[in-house]
């Protein structure tokens, strides 16, 4: 039987816990999008090299997306309603682990280690991207309430486009830049509509990134790995 660590905040205290995997291998309450969703589009960008770090990412062994139970059922609403217009989904990422935050963490305070900032942040500077909240040392997608997406057309799985790439840091990105083409600026007034009518709440310096309301967790930062489910 296999025991999963688990971070619980209290306040400021950061305490361990630990949670029993249910049959599918996973803490209770969680699942493998995939059995809710056989048809949603995946592709986990820390899985893959193809990233702001530039490496695979600690605690990501598969393509595997898996959310809190509620914002999968959540998530599949989305989705059953974009095919009516002929439109997918595709996910960046879900669940994230808290090892591989800290990965991130490290990667951070090496500033000489800028390999993909060209792709990724090429006007903010690597040392103010906690500052800048691009990234967290406790992040909401260890909930396992969290996703990061965006809209495909269902015919040519072609993203459709946002303004600017996934991962993006910067101005670009923000919820509310303006500086957009009309196409763009309806690409994104789709998601964010689409998102928050099935009680996803966005986070306004990244036009991906959403969280359930009223998730399940809100206090409890899970750190088991992600493989094959």
């Amino acid at each position: 039987m296999k025991i999963h660590k688990i971070l619980i905040i209290f306040g400021s205290v950061l305490t361990f816990a630990f949670s029993i995997q249910d049959k599918n291998g996973l803490p209770e309450g969680f699942v493998h999008v995939k059995t809710l969703i056989p048809d949603i589009d995946i592709e986990l960008r820390y899985w893959s090299e193809h990233n702001f770090v530039g490496d695979t990412i600690d605690g990501y062994h598969a393509n595997t997306l898996i959310l809190t139970k509620q914002s999968a059922e959540a998530l599949k609403k989305v989705q059953d309603e974009l095919q009516q217009q002929n439109l997918c989904l595709l996910v960046y990422d879900g669940y994230r682990p808290q090892r591989a935050v800290n990965h991130f963490m490290r990667w951070a305070k090496d500033l000489n280690d800028t390999i993909n900032k060209a792709e990724f942040y090429p006007n903010v500077e690597k040392r103010h991207l906690f500052r800048d909240e691009y990234i967290a040392t406790r992040s909401g997608h260890s909930r396992g309430s969290t996703v990061d997406l965006t809209i495909i057309n269902g015919q040519t799985n072609e993203p459709l486009d946002m303004g600017s790439p996934y991962d993006f840091f910067g101005k670009e990105s923000w919820v509310g830049h303006t500086d957009l083409t009309e196409t763009q600026l309806a690409n994104r007034k789709l998601l964010q509509n689409v998102m928050l009518k099935h009680n996803f709440r966005n986070y306004p310096k990244e036009w991906w990134h959403f969280t359930l309301r009223w998730e399940p967790f809100p206090k409890t930062y899970y750190d088991f790995e992600i493989d094959d489910d």
